[in-house]
């Protein structure tokens, strides 16, 4: 394990570090967290792996899960028998989404992401509405999203089209949306100028929408286990257990996630994605317009003239009320209320998408 001062510049960049080594005594090391077990972490100094073990007071009771150690972090590592980790870098991205159950509580997805490849299967899994959860996501994240449908090599090219088209209609402009063969490198070379040297890019998407296949396609080798997807909706089985991080021979990290069962949001995401909506609401003749039978009401009329998707609009509804919940929750908690938490006013936005 190489101190911080014996770290070359060119293993730094391998785990995606930018810029000098923070100042630190010689006897620590400058990794990153690679993956996350039971029984500790596993870290990457840009020359090896090795297993390292949280400090004592990322185990005291009561500590915020977001305060410890995450895959994607970069960490100062003392060296003994074993490794700790004595202190989490500042972190410049974080997503997260929030956690099942009625208690408010947030999980960290990765940190340190530039861009989170949002994969879906253009057979049975192609879902407009999931994506645009996913999105809202990584917009609260401080990273970039782009939209990856795999599986096109099942599927005829008018189905990609009109995929692509759906999703042109319901995300924001420029948004990147790439069709491919998760299996074919020649296809795969599509997202080399998403995936550059010191570039870290995380993958979601639902079991069975080819994350696995994709990541053993960019590392050009099998090593991550792969899995049948179920022919009547194209959906798979948790074949990633566990989030880990992986260098790319081209100089980018990957972090490679479990399939999502459920996307809660946390409260703090803005849905950028429906500006548009926004837009429109402000446009209401009054300001507290519920979007019914007032008159004046901007929505309704966009929604009658064909310039407001019904379904975009059902989504927008659906995930504004989600993250208002979730923020009056986390305002509870911020106030130590032992009051019950109020009702939530959509009972549908946990179904899964």
């Amino acid at each position: 394990m190489a101190t911080v001062s014996m770290q070359s510049a060119s293993a730094l960049q391998r785990i995606g570090w930018r810029g000098e080594p923070p100042q630190a005594a010689e006897v620590f090391c400058l990794a990153r967290v690679s993956a996350q077990h039971r029984a500790g972490y596993e870290v990457d100094d840009g020359e090896h792996t090795f297993n390292a073990q949280p400090a004592p007071r990322y185990l005291k009771r009561g500590i915020e899960p977001g305060d410890r150690p995450a895959v994607g972090d970069f960490v100062l590592v003392e060296p003994g028998t074993p490794p700790h980790i004595t202190d989490v870098l500042p972190r410049r991205s974080v997503l997260t989404r929030g956690a099942a159950g009625e208690r408010y509580a947030r999980q960290i997805i990765a940190t340190n992401i530039d861009i989170v490849l949002v994969l879906t299967g253009l057979g049975g899994d192609f879902n407009p509405a999931r994506i645009e959860r996913y999105l809202a996501l990584v917009e609260a994240s401080g990273a970039h999203a782009a939209v990856v449908l795999t599986k096109r090599d099942l599927v005829e090219d008018t189905d990609i089209e009109r995929a692509v088209a759906a999703l042109r209609s319901r995300l924001p402009a420029g948004t990147p949306t790439h069709a491919i063969n998760g299996k074919d490198p020649e296809s795969v070379a599509a997202l080399g100028d998403l995936l550059a040297p010191g570039i870290t890019a995380a993958l979601v998407g639902s079991s069975g929408a080819g994350k696995s296949t994709l990541t053993n396609t960019l590392l050009g080798e099998e090593r991550m286990s792969t899995a049948a997807t179920r022919a009547r909706d194209d959906r798979g089985r948790h074949t990633t257990t566990h989030r880990s991080l992986l260098r790319l021979a081209g100089g980018a990290c990957l972090i490679d996630t479990p399939g999502m069962r459920e996307l809660k949001l946390t409260g703090d995401e803005d849905l950028e994605l429906f500006a548009d909506i926004d837009d429109l609401t402000g446009q209401c003749r009054f300001a507290d317009c519920s979007h019914g039978n007032e008159p004046g009401c901007a929505i309704r009329e966009a929604l009658e003239n064909g310039e407001l998707d019904p379904d975009r609009w059902r989504h927008y509804c659906k995930l504004h009320d989600q993250r208002e919940d979730q923020a009056a929750r986390f305002e509870d908690r911020l106030r130590g209320s032992h009051e019950p938490i109020r009702p939530h006013r959509r009972r549908d936005w946990q179904e899964r998408e």
